[in-house]
């Protein structure tokens, strides 16, 4: 496949934390302008991996590359190409909405800011919202914000970690129908949850449990290969795999 057409191309990364593997071996290739949905139990390490595919962590071995740019050697251009999204929401209570936008707009250096805080705002539908200071906000408008922020410097890549933890359903649908826009323009998502009903939303799945990549494909050869018929089984069967191997 010719490199302008991959996101994520990465083998054999891995990363401890205090003689603790959280990563181990990981190998991932994501297509641009696709939506990779990232599954796992809490402390797979999912998280640890997409801190090491923005940038934000040093992987301990292993090589890659994300949007064309070594995760080694070219950390600080990936950050400014990449949008990530944290399970935590970190953005400041104390200012509104339209102070927020602002405040990464500034920070990264986007030209015409007060345009682009406006197109964002009207773009992810935050008009009636963006005079509100964010504390008083409902969890589906600040994931809404969270994921307006990630887009103000139009990156190629969105990185989202757990986004719809903890929101209704209907945040929760209308946040995947933004998804699913972005990547209809071209933007890759790599996108890590729990939910079954969001896996199928997927182009591509990936199954990780233990710091140990198990599992890839789409829905339709996950099923096929295990012979279920729903996905939360492929699931079960990974970790009995898993559980024998071992």
């Amino acid at each position: 496949m010719p490199e302008a057409d991959i996101a994520i191309e990465v083998e054999g990364l891995a990363k401890s934390f205090g003689g603790r593997s959280a990563v181990k071996g990981l190998s991932l290739h994501v297509q641009r302008g696709e939506i990779f949905g990232f599954l796992g139990p809490n402390g797979s390490g999912k998280t640890t991996s997409i801190r090491m595919l923005c940038g934000l962590l040093t992987p301990d071995s292993g090589r890659g590359r994300c949007l064309g740019h070594d995760l080694l050697t070219e950390s600080r251009t990936i950050r400014r190409e990449v949008g990530y999204m944290t399970q935590r929401f970190g953005w400041y209570e104390d200012l509104s909405v339209r102070e927020n936008l602002d405040f990464v707009a500034r920070m990264y250096e986007v030209r015409d800011r007060a345009a682009k805080v406006d197109r964002t705002i009207a773009d992810l539908g935050l008009e009636a919202r963006q005079h509100q200071l964010v504390g008083g906000l409902s969890g589906g408008w600040k994931q809404r914000l969270a994921l307006a922020a990630c887009l103000m410097h139009d990156p190629k890549l969105l990185l989202l970690d757990e986004p719809t933890a903890g929101v209704d359903p209907r945040a929760r649908r209308e946040f995947w129908d933004q998804i699913k826009r972005l990547a209809a323009g071209g933007v890759t998502v790599l996108v890590s949850t729990h939910y079954m009903d969001e896996a199928e939303r997927c182009t591509r799945l990936g199954y990780i449990a233990y710091g140990e990549m198990l599992a890839q494909g789409t829905a339709t050869e996950l099923l096929q290969r295990f012979g279920v018929e729903r996905l939360e089984d492929v699931f079960i069967e990974v970790m009995k795999d898993l559980k024998d191997l071992r």
